[in-house]
């Protein structure tokens, strides 16, 4: 009897010694969900300046608000960006913000996060399917616009013009290409059009290709600014210094082209805006406070 006395004794101190080690009204769970949200945010690809600007804003948020950013680079590889995705959910995260590849293949993605109960917001593209909290994105539609109607502007109307178009699939490419072609409709002649997947040396090739049988263009729109610096060096090469080369996204390299005259003019994004504004919105959702389901990031033309 004294032996079981004194095996209780033991135990009650046992438990008692574990109970001290947590505050009052507490648990590690909770600090966790309450200080360092786990965040995954799978990007197209880290071989583009703006998305690397996204990146970066994305970070500087998270370390403003106390969550751990986990950043997957799916190297514009729609397949890979799935494989991400999907390694995100086995990592546990709270929250996947998604920038896609392709607007219509990352549903698969989307729908894997869905069905594990974990929430997602997409950031400068759409997903085309699957449920998402937010989309944070500047309005790729007006930014085409506000392309399309500085070149008749700047070019008058009848002119030949060349369109590069982005990724096949992405929703950037589709709502720039739409606003752009709305602004010019019956006012330009678009002799060619043509995908060099958001690349700068794609878009150099693309543009050679092209000019071998356009060489009376007045003017090219890119969808993204690193295709319309590889169409200036193009168009440099074969000796056409007049034509006016609008792009997308105000990267450095961009603005400086512009500042030096050999592009015309730039939309700007801010894609480093877009990256806080989603981090901002996945903790604000994990809190459950109220986020809209369409945030948007103010555009700007810069000439």
């Amino acid at each position: 009897m004294k032996k079981w006395t004194a095996w209780l004794l033991v135990l009650t101190m046992v438990v008692m010694a574990a109970c001290s080690t947590e505050q009052p009204g507490t648990s590690s769970e909770q600090e966790t969900k309450d200080g360092d949200f786990k965040i995954g945010l799978s990007i197209s690809t880290l071989n583009n300046p703006f998305f690397v600007a996204l990146k970066d804003g994305a970070e500087e948020e998270a370390k403003q608000l106390d969550a751990t950013l986990t950043v997957a680079d799916a190297q514009n590889d729609a397949a890979k960006q799935v494989s991400d995705v999907e390694d995100m959910i086995q990592k546990g995260m709270d929250l996947i913000l998604i920038n896609p590849t392709d607007s219509e293949a990352v549903g698969a993605a989307v729908q894997s996060a869905n069905d594990a109960g974990i929430p997602v917001i997409t950031v400068d593209r759409n997903a085309e399917s699957g449920d998402v909290v937010a989309h944070v994105a500047s309005d790729n539609v007006a930014g085409g616009k506000l392309a399309g109607e500085y070149m008749v502007e700047l070019v008058g109307e009848g002119g030949k013009v060349i369109e590069l178009e982005g990724i096949p699939g992405a929703s950037a490419t589709r709502d720039r290409g739409q606003g752009f072609n709305e602004a010019i409709d019956g006012k330009l002649d678009v002799v060619a059009k043509q995908s060099a997947n958001f690349d700068r040396a794609q878009g150099l090739t693309v543009m050679e290709n092209i000019l071998q049988d356009n060489k009376d263009i007045v003017a090219v729109f890119a969808h993204n600014d690193e295709m319309a610096l590889g169409a200036v060096q193009a168009l440099n090469s074969a000796g056409l210094k007049d034509v006016k080369v609008i792009g997308f996204d105000a990267t450095d390299d961009a603005v400086k082209a512009v500042e030096d005259g050999t592009m015309a003019a730039t939309v700007a994004q801010k894609p480093t805006e877009i990256g806080k504004l989603g981090v901002e919105a996945a903790v604000n959702h994990l809190k459950g406070e109220t986020v809209e389901e369409n945030i948007p990031v103010d555009l700007e033309l810069i000439k």
